[in-house]
């Protein structure tokens, strides 16, 4: 296969790279297509765009696939454990039993919440929707771990560190 495609617009060819996925699905890179030809694209709905690569997730909502590092999220969600996933994610395999036993043990000690965070709850009024209070308390971690806001810190650092 090209490792290009072309396209032509009012009689002039462009070229556009390739890319092959994990799944073996083919994707046209336009993100230079506007500079070099002042034209843009429509997929009403996204429905054929892929916003991002990714090691991590990949997900084909037509054919009703979706895969966390390449296994199937039916075969997670039947033989895993919410923690075994989530330790998964950050650091691409399942757990053997003692990395699982010590995540797991890593997480419960973690699971205090700052005294803090309660004085931050008590300024919400009342009536303030569970969605809004929940994302400004999860925001406000950063003020308890700042360490996390650092780009070039690995996830498993932070984990490891907190």
């Amino acid at each position: 296969m090209s490792k290009n495609a072309q396209l032509t617009i009012e009689g002039k060819s462009y070229e556009l790279p390739l890319y092959v996925g994990t799944e073996n699905e083919v994707a046209i890179d336009i993100a230079k297509l506007r500079d070099q030809t002042g034209t843009i694209t429509l997929d009403p709905g996204y429905k054929n765009t892929g916003a991002t690569t990714s090691a991590i997730t990949y997900l084909d909502g037509d054919n009703g696939i979706l895969r966390h590092r390449g296994y199937a999220i039916e075969d997670l969600a039947e033989h895993s454990s919410f923690l075994e996933v989530a330790y998964l994610l950050i650091f691409g395999e399942l757990p053997a039993k003692d990395h699982l036993d010590k995540f797991t043990h890593d997480i419960k000690i973690r699971t205090l919440v700052h005294e803090d965070v309660k004085k931050i709850l008590d300024g919400f009024p009342s009536s303030a929707h569970p969605m809004g209070v929940l994302a400004s308390l999860f925001c406000s971690q950063t003020a308890f771990y700042p360490e996390s806001l650092d780009p070039n810190r690995k996830a498993e650092a932070v984990y490891l560190s907190m």
